[in-house]
């Protein structure tokens, strides 16, 4: 199958790419830094949490913290992916030209670069209280699971719905010492959410993984997309009302996720399990999902005041 060099997702037009050593950049790529949507999927979901516990806005300190936690997780889990899939993403058009599969930078440099990511991240625990330690250190095991997964199963986005999510039950842990019914309520929402959205973003690859023998929710739902994602985004409405509703929100909140599910609405009918460019655009437009998120969860809790 011939690579598409429309699909490829790295930034060239990257800020970062004007102002760092020229050396770096393969690095920034590496961990994509010149594509920060994964962070922003990956924060605004904790932002939610943090907020919701707080009862309004977190304190700047824990702000900080989950954000380089968020910014670090991410672009580790982005370099153990590419480290493991390097030869399969020489077959993939959305991942042809990352560094790795180019050969700008050898894999013993990933490794190392990937270590130096992982003392950076540890470095965090001395800034969080014990539970949370605990909670951000059985995290590490499941994003290094994470990239083996599309070899066995058919549902890798779970385990990545799971990892990019997490950080709900830390900052819940951090602000109040303790994990709730709601926490897990907001969670599971995010990771039918994630889901869902991963759902559209494999569709992207689900050619190419079929034909290198990788797994995917797209390849298990192949033209039933529509139904099961629209499923999935259902379940997340549902948990996150749930939430709004246990802990007695403000009506603002529910008119965040009215408005979000509108957006889901608008997904399901523009999505289309044979167009690529289209799925991928879907993809990116969940960062409103997660601002959304926030807005609503900030609205229902100082509201209620």
């Amino acid at each position: 199958m011939k690579n598409d060099k429309n699909l490829n997702d790295i930034n060239t037009n990257s800020f970062l790419n004007t102002i760092l050593p020229s050396n770096w950049i393969p690095f920034i790529i590496l961990c994509r830094l010149d594509r920060p949507i994964g962070i922003w999927l990956t924060l605004l979901p904790c932002f939610s949490a943090l907020i919701i516990c707080s009862d309004g806005i977190p304190n700047i300190s824990n702000i900080v913290i989950f954000s380089v936690g968020a910014i670090l997780m991410r672009s580790m889990g982005c370099t153990f992916n590419d480290i493991c899939d390097y030869e399969f993403d020489k077959k993939v058009s959305r991942t042809c030209y990352r560094p790795l599969a180019i050969g700008s930078i050898t894999l013993k440099k990933a490794i190392t670069f990937l270590l130096i990511q992982l003392i950076l991240c540890s470095s965090l625990l001395i800034f969080i209280n014990h539970n949370s330690k605990l909670l951000s250190i059985i995290l590490v095991p499941i994003v290094l699971i994470y990239p083996l997964c599309k070899r066995f199963t058919y549902w890798p986005q779970i385990i990545l719905g799971i990892c990019f999510n997490w950080g709900i039950l830390i900052a819940w842990s951090e602000v109040t010492n303790s994990i709730t019914l709601n926490t897990f309520l907001l969670w599971f929402g995010a990771i039918f959410w994630q889901v869902g959205y991963d759902s559209i973003y494999a569709y992207v690859d689900s050619e190419y993984d079929k034909t290198i023998g990788l797994k995917s929710t797209a390849i298990l739902f192949s033209e039933n997309g529509k139904f099961f994602i629209s499923l999935f985004y259902l379940f997340a409405l549902i948990f996150w009302f749930l939430v709004g509703y246990n802990l007695k929100l403000h009506f603002s909140y529910y008119i965040g996720m009215t408005v979000i599910l509108l957006h889901f609405m608008w997904q399901i009918i523009n999505f289309q399990p044979k167009n690529q460019k289209r799925n991928f655009y879907l993809f990116l437009q969940n960062i409103w999902v997660g601002i959304l998120l926030v807005s609503c969860s900030l609205t229902g809790t100082m509201f209620i005041k």
